[in-house]
C-alpha cells in the first residue's frame, strides 16, 4: 500500500502502518486545502488514475505522480511564479493536469497555440492521445501543447523559449541530456526550477557513496529492490545523473525523499558562482 497514492487508507490500515507510512500519509493529508477555489487536487484526477490501470496495469500505472507529489508540484509552480512550463515525460497526463491546475490558480490565462503554457514532450501518440482526452475532462485542454517525438530531439527544437519549470519524467537514462540540453539552451528562465522525478528508485539507493561514473567492479549495496524491479545497470544510469548534478557548478540542487524521489535543481548565475 503506497501512503502517497491515490489509495485511501482505511483505520485499519492506519493503525497497522509503519511511523514513516503513517508520517507520509500525515503530510499529504495536511496539504490539501478544501477551501481553494481551485481545488489542491483536480477533481478528475482520481478518474485518470483508474483509468491509466485499466489502459495499462497497476505497475505502469505508478508511473503517473501520486496525489502528494502533484500538490507539491501545484506550490512549486507559486512559489517560483511560474507561467510556463516544460514537462519531459507526459505520460497520460496527470501531472500535467497538476500543473496546468496550479496556473489557473495563480491567474495564468491560455495563450497563443504556438506558445501555449504548458508544453508536454511523449514518445507515445496512444498516451499522448489520452492525456488529451483527460485535458479536455479536467478543463484544462487550452493550457496545454503535447508534442510527439523523441524528446531529445524535440527539447533542442525549443530554444528560444524558456520556462519557470522543467519536469524531467521520461526516460531515466536520458536525463543528463535533457538537463544539459535545457541548461544550454538556455530553456530554464532565471529564477527557474528542474524537477527530476524518480531519482531514488529502489535500484540506484543500492549506488550510495558510490563514485561516479561507477566503475565495472563497483560492489553496491546487496538490498532487494523492492517494488521497483529495475536492473542495476537502471539504477547505475540515474545515480551516476544524480552525482553529476551534485557536482555541477552551475547548479545547486536538492533531493526529497518522497515518494521514489524527487530532486530541485536551480541555477546558479555564473556571477554569484565566482
Amino acid at each position: 500500500m503506497s501512503f502517497e497514492s491515490f489509495h485511501v487508507p482505511t483505520k485499519t490500515e492506519l493503525e497497522n502502518a509503519s511511523s514513516q507510512e503513517l508520517r507520509t500519509y500525515y503530510a499529504a493529508s495536511a496539504s490539501v486545502n478544501p477551501n481553494l477555489a481551485t481545488p489542491s487536487i483536480p477533481p478528475t484526477i482520481p478518474k485518470v488514475f483508474e483509468d491509466t490501470i485499466a489502459l495499462t496495469n497497476p505497475f505502469v500505472a505508478k508511473m503517473a505522480v501520486s496525489q502528494y507529489q502533484g500538490v507539491i508540484q501545484n506550490f512549486l509552480v507559486g512559489l517560483v511564479n511560474a507561467k510556463r512550463i516544460l514537462e519531459i515525460g507526459t505520460f497520460t497526463g496527470s501531472s500535467t493536469i497538476f500543473f496546468a491546475n496550479a496556473l489557473k490558480r495563480n491567474g495564468i490565462k491560455p495563450t497563443a497555440a504556438d506558445r501555449k503554457p504548458v508544453i508536454g514532450l511523449d514518445i507515445s501518440e496512444k498516451y499522448a492521445n489520452v492525456a488529451r482526452s483527460n485535458f479536455a475532462d479536467a478543463g484544462v485542454e487550452d493550457y496545454i501543447e503535447v508534442i510527439v517525438g523523441d524528446a531529445r530531439e524535440n527539447l533542442a527544437k525549443l530554444e528560444g523559449q524558456q520556462f519557470d519549470i522543467v519536469f524531467l519524467d521520461a526516460d531515466k537514462l536520458s536525463y543528463r541530456q535533457y538537463y544539459d540540453t535545457a541548461m544550454e539552451k538556455n530553456l530554464l528562465s532565471e529564477n527557474g526550477i528542474i524537477i527530476a522525478d524518480n531519482t531514488a528508485f529502489d535500484c540506484v539507493t543500492p549506488f550510495i557513496n558510490i563514485p561516479a561514473p561507477v566503475a565495472d567492479d563497483a560492489k553496491p549495496l546487496d538490498v532487494p529492490f523492492g517494488s521497483y524491479p529495475e536492473t542495476p545497470e537502471f539504477g547505475k544510469g540515474i545515480h551516476e545523473f544524480n552525482e553529476y548534478i551534485r557536482k555541477d557548478s552551475r547548479c545547486e540542487a536538492i533531493m526529497l525523499p518522497i515518494g521514489t524521489g524527487i530532486t530541485l535543481i536551480r541555477r546558479i548565475s555564473s556571477t554569484n558562482n565566482n
